[in-house]
């Protein structure tokens, strides 16, 4: 469930899982009712389950059809399909209900899942249709990618997309059906998807995210049917999708790639990062501004109040950032007056990050038609992540302009206010 989920969740058809899971419904109603009818076993396990798989494939194939031959989107179109299918297998249990030679509560187990009961015959089924969903899905992971990430591509390269689509949407009937002895109609969903949406916080890699998926599938449903052993009062589905839905949550707090604790770091140390690179280019700019055209900057100390007017900093934000720039060795300790020396560390690293910045400016006042008066808070935004090979470029394409070799640090495209 985990690993056909996530082409599901890339291909953003979450909801298909629900739709197709709801449309098995009639086909169990109606498989009974045909058994019944021909005098067979009412409750023939491969009978029912033959007749949720066609009526799960017939929903595949409704949504299909209106997604193609209408504007409705593929969400519209499986909530109508989820609704009438559902619909119609609950009026057909009434009708079993009402019928002398069964009964629906065998029948109940494909609602709400019999994890506990399940006997040698049904791990056969599972082992079975997770062998070959594993096979397939490996021997087509370059069509399955292709079609997941850029369907169009895909298409225009004369792929058959839609042989490919039908093919992926058989695998996800055969892992709802194979669910329905588990789980149930209800949870399977959360089989289906719980476990991608998890691992999408891991990692970016299509074949990682397949194998993290799979992982936490098979954990949650051990962990699941184990503490069910332990409380027999317990239903196993339900334990099983609680324990899934807790990896969720962890992966949510603490996935190495978009969880939230992950996320939080980083941005914090992009912040850091970003005032102490304004901090050194404050600086120079303030030393700049004392030295005369034919001269090179020089390191001399800087008061606090002329640092402190360059920005609309707080003096919290303003010592944080020195502190930070201490730790890194790029200016002196702070002495009792309040002045700031770059050390010669620093004074290189205020140099390389003013030279970015002003490269910047002048290709967007070249290139982006960016005012001069403006340009300054635009390059601020993305001054940060430029790189040596990005530095480079734009230096080439400075230069006709003749700016960029005329000195080590180009001049400011605009003025620059002295500090208070």
């Amino acid at each position: 469930c985990g690993m056909i989920g996530s082409f599901l969740l890339l291909r953003k058809r979450s909801l298909m899982g629900d739709t197709l899971s709801h449309a098995t419904l009639p086909g169990v109603g109606i498989a009974f009712i045909i058994s019944v009818l021909i005098g067979g076993n009412e409750k023939s396990l491969p009978l029912l389950l033959a007749g949720a798989t066609i009526t799960g494939l017939l929903g595949c194939f409704c949504v299909l059809f209106i997604r193609h031959n209408s504007r409705i989107k593929d969400d519209t179109a499986m909530g109508i399909v989820l609704s009438v299918f559902f619909g119609a297998g609950v009026a057909l249990l009434g009708i079993i209900q009402t019928m002398p030679e069964g009964s629906a509560a065998g029948l109940e187990s494909f609602i709400y899942g019999k994890t506990a009961s399940m006997v040698l015959q049904d791990f056969r089924l599972l082992a079975l249709v997770t062998s070959f969903v594993l096979i397939t899905s490996i021997v087509l992971f370059k069509e399955f990618r292709m079609l997941c990430f850029d369907q169009s591509y895909a298409a225009s390269q004369g792929w058959p997309v839609k042989r490919l689509d039908l093919i992926l949407l058989f695998l996800v009937t055969l892992v709802t059906v194979a669910g329905l002895q588990a789980v149930g109609l209800i949870l399977v969903i959360a089989l289906l998807i719980t476990p991608a949406a998890a691992a999408r916080f891991w990692t970016d890699r299509l074949d990682q995210m397949l194998l993290i998926s799979g992982l936490i599938g098979g954990l949650s449903g051990w962990l699941g049917a184990s503490v069910s052993a332990l409380a027999p009062r317990l239903p196993a589905g339900a334990l099983i999708v609680l324990v899934a839905a807790g990896f969720f949550i962890l992966s949510v707090l603490f996935g190495s790639k978009r969880g939230l604790a992950v996320r939080s770091i980083r941005q914090h140390r992009l912040k850091r990062s970003v005032g102490r690179q304004h901090l050194l280019r404050a600086l120079y700019e303030i030393l700049e501004a004392d030295t005369r055209s034919e001269e090179s900057v020089t390191i001399r100390a800087v008061p606090f109040r002329q640092l402190r007017g360059r920005r609309t900093w707080s003096d919290a934000n303003v010592r944080s950032y020195l502190k930070y720039a201490y730790q890194l060795g790029l200016i002196e300790a702070i002495t009792k007056k309040d002045l700031i020396l770059l050390t010669e560390a620093g004074l290189a690293a205020a140099v390389q990050v003013t030279r970015n910045h002003r490269l910047w400016e002048l290709y967007l006042i070249e290139y982006a038609d960016v005012a001069a008066s403006r340009v300054d808070r635009d390059a601020d935004t993305l001054e940060h992540v430029l790189g040596g090979k990005i530095v480079a470029e734009l230096e080439l394409k400075l230069q006709r302009l003749r700016m960029a070799g005329t000195a080590l640090v180009p001049p400011s495209p605009h003025p620059i206010q002295p500090g208070d």
